[in-house]
């Protein structure tokens, strides 16, 4: 090998080992002075032009504009002034996010070439962390059921999942380290499941949603996007907080989520495996997955039930989430309502329907359920479940079902997803751990027990950064070519 080649080779893995870092291990070098902001993001931007033509992850993507940002964090650092945890790390903002430099269009075209004043509450947070905000990614319409143009990066066939579907599939294809999304049903949670990557949904009010797009103030979660446990908690520890403009945050110290997610558990945990109300929808290949699961878990999980008056639950979500949304876009149904997508008017119109006391019931509802669960927690640290019915579905007409994120989004309870399980053909399984309401850190700290443990198994695959996913169900088979 000539010394030209061996330079040429030399380059591009430290270009791909640049594009694989995590947030933590990125902000570290950064600190240390090994890395540069500015060589870390023209990695990201590198990475996106080779691989994003297949996979429209990006809303709006102002490259210069990235570079300056880290050319001044660079600067910064440079001057010996403070750093924050994120100094010169690149994070993407899902499209629903005002920016007050970048575009927010909320995935519609009534929005389109909207540009706010100011930084939503959580994207002013990442800034004060000293992060790069690399752009917006894409979200589908209103963060609701119309898919956006983002693909699987497992295989473009798939949906990537929904609303949050350009945040989570920008991570998984490794064109950033993290990024943020929202969940008012399961839109953090599956497509963190789709695309093979850590998703966190903390409990609801952790995370102030100020300056992103209201549908639902009872339902409405900020959530995180990352490739390992660690980084996640670090996300979620940046972004709690109090803002006087979001009435569901308190007044709180920041909770410790990377120093409590990253010691091990005083004891073992203990998992509730739990057949949620919608089992029913469960794929063979996820039901052979979780049999194996739990077999592999061994003592430290136990099937629970949670009782019949669960069962109404999905159905109360939806009509809190329906009467919600019809009142927070009622200007654009009234105004603008040919350019919504016919799903859209639907729920909607569905919202406008319902009576007064079935909203107030089902929005009453959720502390009942809440106060059931805690029986549950009270034996176990977490319950668990799966993330969705299965793989990402062989489609892009849809972002697939969020029956098994609906319940958990309806009660506020904190929920992880891990990219544990692959069925046959390579497409990513979640696995899903809830955690009593508050318990943030440690369920954070439960998934890291859980994600270490199964790589000491027998006969676990070794992690690889192109396939998150790993090997526990190889046994499962898929259905439908999935």
């Amino acid at each position: 090998m000539d010394r030209g080649e061996w330079a040429r080779q030399t380059a591009e893995s430290a270009r791909m080992n640049l594009s694989a870092l995590g947030l933590m291990e990125a902000a570290a070098a950064i600190r240390d002075g090994r890395l540069s902001s500015a060589e870390l993001v023209g990695d990201c931007l590198q990475r996106i032009d080779e691989v994003d033509r297949d996979i429209d992850a990006w809303a709006f993507l102002d490259r210069d504009h990235a570079m300056r940002q880290a050319e001044a964090a660079d600067d910064h650092r440079k001057l010996g002034k403070p750093i924050g945890p994120l100094h010169g790390v690149p994070v993407g903002i899902k499209d629903i996010f005002d920016t007050g430099d970048m575009p927010t269009e909320f995935g519609s075209k009534l929005w389109a070439g909207r540009t706010p004043r100011r930084d939503a509450a959580a994207v002013a947070l990442l800034r004060a962390a000293g992060a790069v905000i690399l752009g917006k990614t894409v979200t589908t319409e209103y963060a609701y059921y119309q898919p956006g143009k983002t693909r699987n990066p497992h295989n473009p066939d798939h949906t990537p999942g929904g609303s949050s579907s350009g945040s989570a599939a920008a991570v998984a294809a490794l064109m950033v380290p993290g990024a943020i999304g929202s969940q008012t049903n399961g839109s953090v949670i599956r497509p963190a499941a789709f695309c093979g990557v850590v998703g966190f949904k903390p409990t609801h009010g952790l995370i102030p949603r100020s300056g992103a797009l209201l549908l639902s103030r009872a339902l409405d979660h900020v959530g995180v996007f990352a490739r390992s446990v660690d980084d996640a908690a670090l996300l979620a520890e940046v972004l709690a907080g109090f803002d006087e403009e979001d009435p569901d945050t308190r007044p709180v110290a920041r909770p410790p989520f990377v120093d409590v997610a990253r010691t091990e558990p005083p004891l073992p945990p203990r998992f509730a495996f739990v057949r949620s109300p919608a089992w029913k929808q469960a794929e063979k290949v996820t039901t052979e997955a979780f049999a194996e699961l739990v077999e592999a878990l061994g003592e430290h999980v136990s099937e629970v039930e949670i009782g019949q008056s669960f069962d109404r639950a999905i159905d109360m979500h939806r009509t809190v989430m329906e009467v919600e949304m019809a009142h927070n876009l009622h200007r654009d149904f009234e105004q603008g309502g040919d350019s919504l997508s016919k799903v859209l008017r639907a729920l909607i119109e569905r919202g406008r329907k319902v009576l007064a006391v079935d909203y107030t019931r089902a929005l009453a509802g959720g502390a009942t359920l809440n106060a059931a669960l805690d029986g549950v927690f009270d034996e176990y640290d977490a319950i668990l479940t799966p993330a969705a019915p299965g793989p990402a579905p062989r489609s892009l007409d849809s972002t697939g079902s969020p029956a098994f994120c609906s319940l958990w989004t309806y009660l506020g309870t904190p929920a992880v997803t891990l990219p544990l399980l692959q069925s046959e053909s390579g497409m990513p399984i979640g696995v899903q751990l809830v955690g009593r309401r508050g318990n943030d850190a440690r369920l954070l700290r439960t998934a890291n027990w859980l994600v270490r443990t199964l790589d000491k198994s027998p006969g676990r695959s070794k992690r690889s950064h192109a396939t998150p996913a790993k090997t526990l169900a190889r046994r499962a088979k898929t259905r439908n070519g999935r």
